[in-house]
């Protein structure tokens, strides 16, 4: 059984990659933390308060995290891909979380859940990397207590929000560069290159709508993302960026991965919050401003398409 902590700012995806984990029979779901990034943290935080109920998980514990990056402003939300609450304007329409919010903030839930793990666990990062780079400064003596970061993030061929940079790593360049280059915590990442070849069809989202009570909700929030995703892809689908690296943290190696050091550029030229990927044949792991990272660029479409599906339904 994996044992597991998602770090989230929900986001149409990242309440289908919760549903996914919170619904696995595979997985120990120990905490959830919230970042700002997609909408605001009062609502990425009610976000996920609401998809763990929906899920019948009020048991797992959120922390609310980090409000902003680490030096900067984000210099703007995706309410236009995900709707001004974050859920296609459907946040309203899931069940309130009986609990709410833990005291702790995010990364004292993250430190002290580390701590308390009789194993190593995996985290999956899959908003800006704020959280996860404030953890490993305060308390680098829980690296040890981290199997893995599975992380949704960058693009290697150019980006979605700036043409180099991708969105969760623009909100936070500082962060990013932190965990992916500075740190020494062994990682995945997962880019849109990968992500956007996983996109779902009109044809999968019905088959989620009728397979029960939770898929009819799960689908009835992506009408201002598949919107989106209809304009900018050319068919009537979405992109599941977050729940892709999901599956990978709850099967490991459904992914195929290929190891190449990489740079995240915290310039403030064009290719801010970019991924910079040493690909040559003669490419050093000692590269100096890069770190070798694991990154999934290959899977079986269909079959990582199934395996979200069957999780999710």
């Amino acid at each position: 059984m994996v044992r597991l902590i998602i770090d989230t700012d929900p986001g149409v995806d990242d309440a289908f990659a919760l549903t996914l984990a919170a619904r696995s029979p595979e997985v120990d779901l120990l905490a959830v933390t919230t970042v700002f990034g997609n909408v605001g943290l009062a609502a990425t935080t009610r976000n996920a308060l609401r998809v763990l109920a929906l899920c019948g998980r009020e048991d797992v514990p959120v922390g609310a995290g980090a409000a902003r990056p680490l030096v900067y402003p984000q210099p703007f939300e995706a309410k236009a891909v995900h709707g001004e609450d974050g859920l296609s304007g459907r946040a309203g329409f899931l069940p309130p979380h009986a609990r709410g919010a833990e005291v702790e903030d995010a990364v004292t839930l993250l430190a002290r859940v580390l701590d308390e793990s009789p194993e190593p666990v995996t985290v999956a990062p899959i908003g800006p990397l704020t959280n996860i780079a404030l953890l490993l400064a305060a308390h680098p003596h829980l690296k040890q207590k981290i199997d893995r970061l599975v992380i949704m993030g960058g693009g290697l061929r150019g980006g979605n929000s700036t043409p180099a940079a991708e969105f969760n790593l623009w909100c936070d360049p500082e962060a990013a560069r932190r965990v992916l280059v500075e740190e020494d915590v062994p990682a995945v990442l997962v880019p849109i290159d990968l992500t956007y070849r996983c996109a779902v069809d009109g044809t999968w989202l019905t088959r989620l709508r009728e397979s029960g009570p939770l898929g009819e909700e799960l689908e009835a929030l992506t009408t201002v993302y598949r919107a989106h995703y209809n304009q900018s892809l050319g068919f009537d689908g979405t992109v599941l960026h977050d729940a892709v690296a999901v599956a990978e943290a709850i099967s490991p190696g459904i992914l195929t991965t290929t190891r190449v050091p990489i740079h995240v550029d915290t310039s403030f030229g064009q290719g801010r919050g970019s991924v910079i990927a040493d690909r040559r044949l003669t490419a050093a792991e000692d590269e100096p401003g890069f770190r070798p990272v694991d990154i999934a660029l290959e899977t079986d479409l269909d079959g990582l398409r199934e395996f979200i599906l069957d999780g999710l339904r």
